[in-house]
């Protein structure tokens, strides 16, 4: 299945139990990074409108180019109230929008889907100049308790192609030759999700990579999730622990 169908089936379970972003990496963005209420965002591989959601909070106006038809209907369903936002068909490597439009775009938890070398012709065609990129990932990590580490072998065990998909495959040289000049910067923001087991299993779903009901080895790997859910919760909660990873760098 290519990246732009993988989600369709789970929308519900993203919509739902996919993790938001921290309100201080939102603040660095608005504070720091030169974002405003004036500013137009293009909101990259938008999804179901979870980090669009955010920016239109702030004000700004956002347009949300995202390839798949339940994600974005998704996003339309509970966005277009926002008089700010603006639904568009499209991908990372050809988007509907008009030249220097944008004085950021941002990709959150998307970019890893990318053809990097399609996105950065089209990311400098819609940048205003001296606009920027900020791409953006909620990075689990699994090492920070028992619990994460239990959660990480059944997705390495169960997760159909989840070595070969997750974005942390992408280095330090992927990110040099994607920003101009090889020049960016990161930083990084702690986040949590906290889950009941039925929060646990529909995180677990939202991932493209997990068998659906029907598919080999889905029943066997509910029933590991429950017995690691059952030794690691605390008073019926499990927390997931993150790094949210965000950058950033000017780009033309």
């Amino acid at each position: 299945m290519g990246s732009k169908e993988r989600f369709s089936d789970r929308v519900d379970n993203y919509v739902k139990y996919r993790p938001d972003y921290p309100k201080e990496m939102i603040d660095f963005l608005y504070e720091d990074l030169g974002f405003s209420a004036s500013s137009t965002v293009v909101d990259m591989g938008s999804g179901t409108g979870i980090f669009s959601k955010l920016l239109l909070d702030r004000g700004s106006r956002v347009i949300a180019v995202e390839p798949n038809l339940e994600m974005r209907s998704a996003a339309e369903a509970q966005l277009e109230g926002h008089n700010h936002f603006t639904s568009v068909a499209g991908t990372a490597e050809g988007a509907p929008l008009e030249s220097q439009s944008a004085d950021f775009v941002v990709a959150a938890q998307a970019f890893h889907w990318f053809d990097r070398g399609l996105a950065k012709l089209e990311f400098s065609r819609i940048l205003k100049p001296y606009g920027k990129v900020v791409l953006i990932w909620n990075n689990r990590q699994a090492d920070q308790s028992a619990f994460n580490q239990a959660y990480e072998n059944i997705l390495l065990k169960y997760g159909k192609d989840y070595t070969q998909v997750r974005h942390t495959n992408l280095h330090e040289d992927d990110f040099k030759e994607f920003f101009q000049n090889g020049a960016y910067t990161k930083k990084t923001f702690a986040h949590q999700q906290r889950f009941d087991f039925d929060g646990l299993k529909g995180r677990l779903l939202s991932s493209s990579y997990i068998p659906l009901p029907g598919e080999w080895n889905h029943e066997a790997m509910l029933e590991e999730l429950q017995t690691v859910f059952n030794q690691f919760n605390e008073n019926g909660i499990v927390t997931f622990h993150y790094d949210t990873d965000i950058y950033f760098g000017e780009f033309k």
